[in-house]
Formats: C-alpha cells, sequence, structure tokens
C-alpha cells in the first residue's frame, strides 16, 4: 500500500522538536488538557498581525501610518495583561510601532498575498501554512513574517528557520514562481533579517522536516494503536495527568522554555524545570527603563 502522507504545519513539527510530550497534549489527547492562561506577548502579536493585514485589504489611498495604527487599537485583544492599564500602555506602544512601520512602506506596491494560505506535498508529508505577506519583486516571491517579540532577529534566525524555507517552497509550487528570499520584520527595532535561499538550502530544509515527520507519524501511530486504547490521560495526585504510559514513546524535554509551556501545571517535570511564568512577563523587561 502507498504510504499515508503525514499532514502538519511547520507549528506541529516544531512542537514535536521542542517536546515529545507537549506535542501530545497539543495534538493527540482528546478531550484536549486544559490550557493555561493566555499570554500577553500572543495578544500583543495578534492585534499587530491583524491590524497590518487590515491595512492591505484598504484601498491605497487609505493606506496612511495613521489607519495602521488606527487599526491595531480596533484590533486589540487584552487577554493576559496584568490589568486595563498595562493593556493601554502596550496598545499604544503597539500603535506607535505599526505606524512607523507603515510609514516605511508603499501603499501602492500591492503584495501578491496577506495572511495567505500555502501547500506543498512531498513523497512524505502534506505541508501547508500561512504567510504574513507574500512580496514580488524582480519576478520573484519573497516571504515576510512579522515579528514583535523583544529578540531582534538576525540573518542567521532567517536562514535556519524551517518554517520560512517550507513557507518559499510551499508558495513557489502555489503560485508558481521562484521564491528564495525570505524576511523577518522585527517592528520593535525596525529592522529586517533575511536571507536567500539556495536550491539546494531550500532541499534540505525540506528533507528535514520530512525526518522530523517520520518521528512524529511514528508517534502518532503508536498512540492510535497501542497507547490510548491502553492507558488514556488520567489526573495525577499533583492535579496534572498520569503521563507514565506515554512517556516512552512521548518524553518530556524539561528546560527553560516549560516556563512558557500551555502546559506548565499538568507537567510536573516542566514545574521543576522552570515554574510558570505570569502571562505578561516577557512583556515585562521591555516596560523597565535602560540603565
Amino acid at each position: 500500500m502507498p504510504r499515508r502522507l503525514y499532514s502538519c504545519t511547520p507549528s506541529r513539527l516544531n512542537a514535536w522538536l521542542d517536546c515529545p510530550r507537549r506535542y501530545r497534549m497539543t495534538y493527540l489527547d482528546r478531550p484536549a488538557p486544559p490550557r493555561g492562561p493566555r499570554w500577553a506577548h500572543n495578544s500583543l502579536g495578534i492585534g499587530v498581525h491583524n491590524a497590518l493585514a487590515s491595512w492591505w485589504r484598504l484601498p491605497p489611498s487609505e493606506r496612511t501610518p495613521e489607519a495602521a495604527g488606527a487599526l491595531v487599537v480596533r484590533h486589540w485583544i487584552d487577554d493576559g495583561f496584568r490589568d486595563a492599564e498595562q493593556s493601554a500602555a502596550w496598545r499604544e506602544r503597539a500603535r506607535a510601532m505599526v505606524e512607523r512601520y507603515a510609514a516605511d512602506l508603499d501603499p501602492a506596491d500591492e503584495p501578491l498575498g496577506v495572511e495567505r494560505t500555502v501547500a506543498a506535498k512531498t513523497a512524505r508529508i502534506a505541508v501547508q501554512g500561512r504567510v504574513d505577506r507574500l512580496d514580488a519583486r524582480d519576478g520573484e516571491l519573497v516571504v515576510v513574517d512579522y515579528k514583535t517579540g523583544r529578540h531582534e532577529p538576525t540573518p542567521d534566525d532567517a536562514r535556519s528557520s524551517l518554517a520560512l524555507a517550507i513557507y518559499a517552497v510551499a508558495a513557489s509550487r502555489v503560485l508558481r514562481r521562484p521564491c528564495h528570499r525570505v524576511e523577518l520584520h522585527h517592528l520593535p527595532s525596525g529592522t529586517v533579517a533575511a536571507w536567500d535561499h539556495t536550491a539546494g538550502s531550500l532541499e534540505r530544509h525540506i528533507r528535514r522536516a520530512e525526518q522530523i515527520a517520520e518521528e512524529a507519524a511514528e508517534a502518532d501511530e503508536a498512540y492510535r494503536e497501542r497507547l490510548r486504547p491502553a492507558a488514556p490521560p488520567s489526573p495525577d495526585p499533583e492535579g496534572g495527568i498520569d503521563h507514565t504510559p506515554f512517556d516512552e514513546v512521548f518524553p518530556p524535554r524539561p528546560g527553560n522554555l516549560c516556563a512558557w509551556c500551555d502546559f506548565n501545571r499538568l507537567c510536573p517535570e516542566g514545574r521543576r524545570a522552570a515554574p510558570a511564568k505570569e502571562p505578561w512577563a516577557a512583556l515585562t523587561a521591555a516596560e523597565e527603563p535602560a540603565t
């Protein structure tokens, strides 16, 4: 029989790499385990992404920096912030950064895609994802990804990103145009980290995605056929989940990132490695004055 393609997104592949236990709880356990509170930095990112997507959908004559700022206010989400005052302060920060970014854009330079879903198939995987923006430059496609975190991306971040490489390959196949350049647009600093892939480097990323998918697919099969029927996830004495029957196939990978995991309180190893952060913790350092 032909091998069944593994259907995935870049996020699913990266989840398997980061922590197989988190992968299991995110994609396989049903009913899905309860997640922790929403993160303020995610609310910030969603508000900015939605504002920029809406800005490009305006008529060109209405694409002004002020309109971009107003769209941030319209799309703002209060989830995860410490209080209304913190949310309002970050809303104004987001508004200012989006207005600065929009001031450097050409409203008439129409993208080929905004929040565009692209997909590709190989012999092993069927992968899809959503690109923040697809530009057309000099006869080629350019993948643009917006970033709103504190970390200022580097060209190496663009080069090593599995997601961006997958987007480039999938966009090229969907729109039938070459796509080699990927860019990370960091709105807080106004910088752009870019990388120009070769056909060989894109192929290496796809091979890597297939290798990750092969591991995840085997784990998925073991879960469906052997693990879940024998031992459905059940609460442990600490109020989490008894993971023991699943850990040979879906082991935890405890570390500092556990503090940011949505399932921290359901994972004893994660709690010991790093207590859960407050939902607004990623924004706190940025609020502190420089010394």
